[in-house]
Parts: structure tokens; sequence; C-alpha cells
């Protein structure tokens, strides 16, 4: 969707780089072994990713990303020790004082069933063993995240019924959300509800 979004508004598109992470599938078969380096690369490669925002395009007017730095943490939280966590919240909070803020921070919420079709379609070889309770943990640990995230505007979605990717309708309504003027900090848009509005 993210690509979508940035073809749409012309804008500069930034994608997580899962795959450059050497110890992903590592972290996947030994969690305990291997969650620290996971989690520290993945850091430092958003930060490297995210400086190159000091240096805006001329021309641009957006840039559209599909991760926002402070995310990481999320999955720190679940799957890090205390000691393994003390260690990366210092490097975190050094990082984190030079990454720029995006202006708009779009959450797709999911039930765990979405959740997991969604994998499952995508089909990653990495993330075949994921089972429903780790996914129903990292659902519950987004969405903790995000009712109290208050470093951008949040754009709350419900995308139980909703399919941005190959539907146009509910693309352009999201698009259309997205532009709406609200000075609030956190918004709500349930799709299934425009679709029954007269």
């Amino acid at each position: 969707m993210a690509g979508l979004l940035a073809e749409r508004l012309k804008a500069r598109l930034i994608l997580e780089k899962f795959d450059n992470n050497p110890y992903l599938e590592k972290f996947y078969a030994n969690p305990q072994e291997y969650a620290f380096r996971t989690q520290i690369f993945f850091l430092l490669e958003r930060y490297t990713q995210l400086q190159e925002l000091n240096q805006k395009g001329l021309f641009e007017n957006f840039v559209v990303s599909d991760y926002i730095f402070e995310k990481d943490k999320i999955f720190a939280y679940l799957n890090l020790n205390d000691d393994e966590l003390k260690l990366y919240d210092l490097v975190a909070q050094s990082l984190d004082r030079n990454v720029v803020s995006p202006d708009l921070v779009i959450y797709l919420q999911s039930p765990v069933e979405r959740l997991m079709k969604n994998i499952r379609l995508r089909d990653r070889p990495v993330e075949k063993n994921l089972t429903n309770e780790y996914i129903e943990n990292l659902n519950d640990a987004y969405n903790y995240f995000f009712s109290r995230y208050r470093n951008s505007r949040v754009m709350v979605v419900n995308c139980e019924e909703a399919d941005f990717v190959n539907n146009q309708s509910d693309f352009e309504n999201l698009v259309t959300e997205i532009f709406k003027k609200d000075n609030g900090a956190i918004v709500y848009y349930n799709p299934s509800l425009r679709k029954t509005a007269p």
C-alpha cells in the first residue's frame, strides 16, 4: 500500500529492507539466541535509511515510508529479555533524537485472522512458522503502542474488510481521508462505515 500511496502522491518511497537482515531467519528458528542481534540490526538499518530524509530532494512534496522508527521498540519489548532491553534502549534513545518525525502516521489495524491471511499470501519463507500466538501478542503490542503514541498525528484505519491494494474505491477513499483537515491527535477511520453511508 505504501508503494501505491507514493505513486499516487508522486512521493519519495522508503521501504523497510527486512530481507537485508542476516539474523532474521535465525531469529525465527531460535528467538532467544538471535533476538538481540536481529533487533539491533533492524534499528541501525532503519536509522541509516531515515537519515536520508535530511537530504530531501528539491522537487519532493511528500515522503511515504512503510514504517516509523519508533515501531522498532514494539518488537524489542516483545522479544528481548530485561538485560538486552536496557542496552537496546540506550542505543535507541541516542539515535531517536536525530530522526525526523512524520507529519502523519497511518496505523492499519487488523484482527489476527486477517494478519495471518496476509502472511500466508505474501508467502515469505522466513515467516512460514509464525504462530497465531506470536501474531496475537504482536497485534496487542501494536494496539497498545499506538493508543499512546503522541509524536505525530495518527490515523487508525480499520482494515478488517477493506482492501486498499486491490480495490480502487477503498484506496481512493483512504487518500481522501488522509487529506481531510482534522486537528485531532488521533483520527479513526472505518472504511466499512463509509460504504454503508448514504
